[in-house]
């Protein structure tokens, strides 16, 4: 799958973009998976519920979210590639989603397979578009969005959050 124009997205998204290299999709979405799980399986156990600041994520509710964004866009792929162009795909409220689920007695463990069989699920997804139906768009109400464009966000995102708690989280 080819990166995403500037046109199949909304230029709000081009930071995620921004953060996967080039290369082959599929060897990038594979490296990311086992970069993501790799990182959290490393992080010490006395950091799990660790948040660098008053109402900030813990680490654990950190990869809850990326589990929950990854369900939201693999949704969203699968209107773009079906596609459906009426169906109007809705803003997600990641901080009502966090603030409505507790990680704080789940194990990493438990929250890394879940991340698994997500991800997983992404990416039969992805195997099975074809080029034609990775560029339809979808209309994300204020803009439209390619199933390619949100693949590379998706590996952004992670990326992006992984980044963060380098920089934030175990840094202290």
């Amino acid at each position: 799958m080819k990166r995403p124009e500037l046109n199949e997205y909304n230029p709000y998204f081009q930071r995620y973009i921004d953060l996967v290299e080039d290369g082959n999709f599929f060897d990038l979405l594979k490296q990311n998976t086992n970069d993501t799980i790799r990182f959290f399986e490393n992080i010490a156990s006395e950091k799990h519920n660790y948040s660098y600041a008053e109402n900030k994520w813990t680490v654990k509710a950190v990869l809850m979210h990326i589990i929950d964004t990854e369900r939201v866009f693999s949704y969203r792929v699968l209107v773009a590639a079906r596609g459906d162009n009426t169906t109007k795909i809705q803003t997600y409220d990641d901080d009502a989603y966090a603030s409505n689920v507790d990680v704080t007695n789940r194990s990493m463990e438990s929250l890394l397979e879940e991340f698994k069989v997500v991800r997983r699920s992404a990416e039969i997804l992805f195997e099975n578009l074809t080029d034609t139906q990775s560029k339809f768009m979808a209309n994300a109400v204020n803009y439209n969005i390619t199933p390619r464009a949100l693949a590379y966000i998706m590996i952004g995102h992670i990326q992006h959050h992984l980044n963060t708690l380098k920089e934030r989280y175990l840094n202290h």
